[in-house]
């Protein structure tokens, strides 16, 4: 439990490294987006989304009468008269449309035929006329009831451009609709649907089960917008001809289907480029030559088809989520940059991972917008995603590297601690020995003397052996006198080079040796690194020393390493005097963490009636997985 808990506190420390400049980089992209820095990008990429769509068939339930240049050149005049606009409200009355939507200004008579155009007015019932109330007011038609009037006010962005459809506003003179809502609301009774107050969201309209998501001021990528009256996000219809559009010189000659018009939503407007009623907008195909603009009556037609086919035929009215799921979405492609960065270990590899989860980022966007009519933001999310993926990836691995550099110097110091404590030190305690047992006689200065100078011997061999290349020192294994042995050579072989080496070491138990029993199996050793051989290795050199200083009376000696019902064995078996301790030594730390790494066991006990066994022992199987899963 240990263990595990130390391995989470590990991994704690490691993915802090990019959590805390990660979820730095998530709050400052917020705040960006709550300034409104955001607001124009992310306009753009759903402006992108809506001509990206599949391009989607003409709605038969909508015909625009447009009055384009060449009706006015035929009728040298313009604005168009009384008269004209009269002879074609009877013709269109004639072929009975459900509703006709009057989209020209009409506020003062156009002679000649005023008399006439009056007269359409009072006879014509099903016929709705425009008015201007926002900011500037242009009156209506004066003979018209206010039932047959509506507005034909647009709100643009702040960069010119139309995202959404105004249905409603208060003014001095009352609540009023717009021309829009009023011709969707005139066709749709004929289905037996008329316009209520929403039941989920009592301010917003519906028609039938049909609620009209209501823009907010948060909408999708809007910031603290102007949301005053009724507005709904406009869901243009996508491909080059969404409408039927005849011109009045069409309906004259008639030269079109006279069940083009009947039971249909006739909207009659301008459709002349030099009369420039235009609305700009990038989310469909220009009208031509007016590059990214449409014609106004095809604003009321978007507007009016929007409403419609959301009724009858279920088709998607955007909407967006609340602010506190706009920050989660964002937060949470925040994270997976994040996890990303962490999780993968080469830059390339970790681009690549960046690239395909925006690509799902923005593939997902889409969809949801497309078949659900969910806009969600997806530039912060990209943002997030992006910088915490690619410069996080940058933090972890310097992280990686200097946590390596450490790791490197530890092990450095470990090594040349064991190869100290293996040969100068164990020479040492021999010559401190020698002083604490006898008086100084001349003797025992001699012999002290040579110890010395062995030691000082051993000392210069390490450090020739720490000036070699760190290469050639990560795969090698100093052993004292200038010997040194590749830790690339086969196991069983390097083992027996230490044990070989060890026991011509001048510790005084070795004198008294008569037996030696040696086994070193060749074994199977993929799935020991260098540093596990280096670690058997001393574990090796580190018991023999211990027999060789401790073992009084020693004549039997057992080494062996070999393999037993799926586990390796690594034993030194002694039958001298032996010393018990109940104190841990460096080495034994060394070794019982040496057998956790291979998820094996350390024992060292004594024997009966005498001997000392040292043994080191782990499983086949499990090292293996631990090796390479």
């Amino acid at each position: 439990m240990r263990r595990l808990w130390s391995r989470v506190k590990e991994e704690f420390l490691i993915w802090r490294v990019g959590v805390l400049p990660g979820m730095a980089v998530i709050g400052l992209v917020i705040i960006a987006r709550l300034t409104g820095s955001m607001q124009s990008l992310e306009w753009l990429a759903f402006d992108n989304f809506l001509r990206l769509r599949p391009i989607e068939a003409i709605d038969e339930r909508i015909v625009i009468v447009g009055i384009n240049e060449q009706d006015i050149r035929n009728l040298r005049k313009y604005p168009i008269p009384d008269r004209e606009i009269a002879a074609l409200l009877y013709k269109l009355h004639s072929l009975t449309p459900r509703v006709i939507g009057l989209d020209l200004v009409r506020d003062l008579p156009v002679e000649p035929g005023h008399t006439e155009l009056v007269a359409a007015f009072n006879q014509i019932t099903n016929l709705i006329a425009i008015e201007k109330v926002l900011p500037e007011q242009i009156a209506p038609p004066p003979t018209l009831s206010p039932e047959q009037v509506c507005f034909t006010d647009q709100i643009t962005d702040a960069d010119g451009k139309l995202r959404r459809s105004l249905l409603a506003t208060p003014t001095p003179q009352g609540y009023k609709f717009s021309l829009s809502l009023c011709l969707a609301k005139a066709y749709l009774a004929h289905e037996g649907l008329s316009l209520e107050n929403g039941i989920r969201d009592p301010e917003t309209m519906r028609f039938g089960r049909t609620e009209l998501p209501k823009f907010s001021p948060n909408s999708g990528g809007y910031i603290r917008s102007d949301a005053g009256g009724v507005q709904v996000l406009l869901n243009f219809r996508s491909g080059a001809e969404r409408f039927r559009i005849l011109s009045l010189n069409d309906i004259n000659t008639g030269n079109f289907k006279p069940e083009w018009i009947r039971d249909r939503i006739v909207i009659i407007g301008i459709t002349a480029s030099s009369v420039k009623d235009f609305i700009t907008t990038s989310a469909v195909i220009s009208t031509k030559p007016a590059s990214g603009r449409i014609f106004g009556v095809e604003v009321q037609a978007h507007a009016i088809s929007q409403i419609i086919n959301a009724v009858l035929d279920s088709r998607a009215l955007f909407n967006s989520w609340s602010d506190c799921w706009d920050y989660i979405w964002i937060l949470g492609w925040g994270s997976l940059g994040i996890a990303l960065a962490k999780l993968t270990k080469s830059p390339y590899i970790n681009l690549f991972a960046v690239i395909v989860a925006g690509s799902g980022l923005i593939i997902t966007s889409y969809l949801l917008l497309f078949y659900w009519g969910w806009w969600v933001p997806l530039i912060p999310a990209i943002l997030v995603l992006s910088l915490n993926g690619i410069a996080m990836t940058a933090l972890y691995q310097y992280d990686q590297a200097l946590r390596s550099r450490i790791e490197a110097r530890q092990a450095l110091i470990e090594r040349t601690f064991e190869t100290i404590h293996n040969g100068p030190l164990q020479t040492l305690a021999k010559a401190l020995k020698r002083v604490r047992e006898k008086d100084a006689s001349d003797e025992v200065l001699t012999t002290l003397e040579k110890d010395l100078e062995k030691l000082n011997y051993e000392l210069r061999g390490i450090y020739e052996f720490l000036q070699r290349e760190p290469l050639s020192q990560d795969r090698s294994l100093y052993l004292g006198n200038g010997l040194s042995i590749s830790l690339e050579d086969p196991i069983h072989a390097v083992l027996y080079q230490v044990y070989s080496h060890t026991l011509e070491r001048e510790f005084p138990c070795f004198s008294t040796l008569k037996v030696k029993i040696v086994t070193f199996d060749p074994i199977d050793e993929r799935c020991l690194s260098i540093e596990h051989k280096r670690g058997l290795c001393r574990f090796l050199e580190e018991a023999l020393c211990n027999v060789g200083k401790h073992a009084i009376s020693v004549t039997r000696l057992e080494v062996s390493y070999t393999k037993n019902e799926g586990w390796y064995t690594l034993k030194i078996i002694d039958d001298g005097l032996g010393i018990v301790s109940f104190r841990e030594g460096r080495g034994t730390q060394q070794f019982r963490n040496l057998a956790r790494q291979l998820k094996g066991k350390f024992t060292r006990l004594p024997l009966s009636p005498r001997g000392t066994l040292c043994e080191l022992s782990w499983p086949v199987t499990k090292f293996f997985l631990w090796r390479h899963f």
